[in-house]
């Protein structure tokens, strides 16, 4: 059985689509995890209205949806997600839980999102069998199949999650919206991804851009390189770009990056990252 990674949204904070963004692209995140028989998918931005499709095209009727968190540029692209309006199809939605936070459920930021006066057409018009599951961070999910999620708190405003995906002995990690603290190791990022295969790591800032956004919960690729050879991943994939950052600016950072290690990529729309093939 295969496990693979497929990027359908790389982009943070809103999504863009004029002239000069189209090589990366500019959906907001999501991201297809097929590994084995289960489909999974990481957040539902905008990205995840072109991977609606796909699934519908190959009559796939069953996934996990799993947030990082309910941020807007990680939800807004449900309400546009054509197999949830499907009687036949079924998708079991998993959302955190944390003690410091007190967020409502996920069934209900959903449904806001869908409620008036924001949006037309209610969850309810959702046909296909919806299961809400929440879950303490730091817990290891067990999809069954020999494939397991493990989980860990990452740190951004309102609380985030970060997710690895096991299977056969191959890995992949989502790290996405996480700050770090110069200086200081996040060892939660650290234990979730050692050894891992790969990791989707948040570059949303420059080095320079981070220094005046902090508390503002993103990133740069320096700290996920620094994070990736002390855990002995072997490759990452800069993620979560920031919505002015057009394809020639990221074709520069990678190539800054990879001055470092050749094993370090900037997600792309469209591309998937075979880690085990059938």
């Amino acid at each position: 059985m295969a496990f693979d990674f497929t990027f359908w949204g790389v982009r943070g904070s809103l999504s863009c689509t004029p002239e000069g963004f189209s090589r990366f692209g500019g959906n907001t995140s999501c991201v297809y995890v097929r590994a084995g028989p289960h489909h999974i998918i990481f957040d539902a931005g905008t990205g995840i209205r072109g991977l609606g499709r796909q699934l519908t095209a190959q009559n796939i009727l069953h996934a996990h949806i799993l947030f990082s968190h309910t941020h807007w540029d990680h939800i807004m692209g449900f309400p546009f997600f054509t197999p949830a309006f499907e009687e036949r199809c079924t998708f079991d939605l998993f959302g955190h839980l944390d003690a410091k936070e007190n967020r409502p459920p996920l069934e209900e930021i959903l449904s806001g999102q869908m409620s008036k006066p924001c949006f037309p057409v209610p969850i309810e018009a959702m046909k296909s069998k919806k299961n809400f599951h929440s879950f303490d961070v730091r817990d290891t999910l067990d999809l069954g199949d020999g494939v397991t999620i493990r989980t860990t708190p990452l740190n951004h405003p309102d609380g985030c999650c970060g997710y690895r995906v096991d299977y056969k002995g191959f890995s992949v990690c989502y790290v996405t919206d996480t700050e770090h603290i110069e200086g200081k190791i996040d060892q939660n990022i650290l234990e979730l991804i050692e050894g891992a295969n790969a990791i989707i790591y948040d570059c949303t800032y420059t080095e320079t851009q981070f220094k005046q956004r902090k508390g503002w919960g993103h990133s740069t690729w320096q700290e996920g390189y620094r994070l990736s050879k002390m855990a002995g991943v072997k490759m990452m994939f800069m993620f979560h770009h920031d919505l002015d950052r057009d394809d020639l600016s990221i074709e520069a950072i990678e190539r800054e990056a990879r001055k470092e290690w050749y094993n370090i990529f900037a997600a792309r729309e469209g591309v998937t990252v075979s880690l085990l093939q059938d």
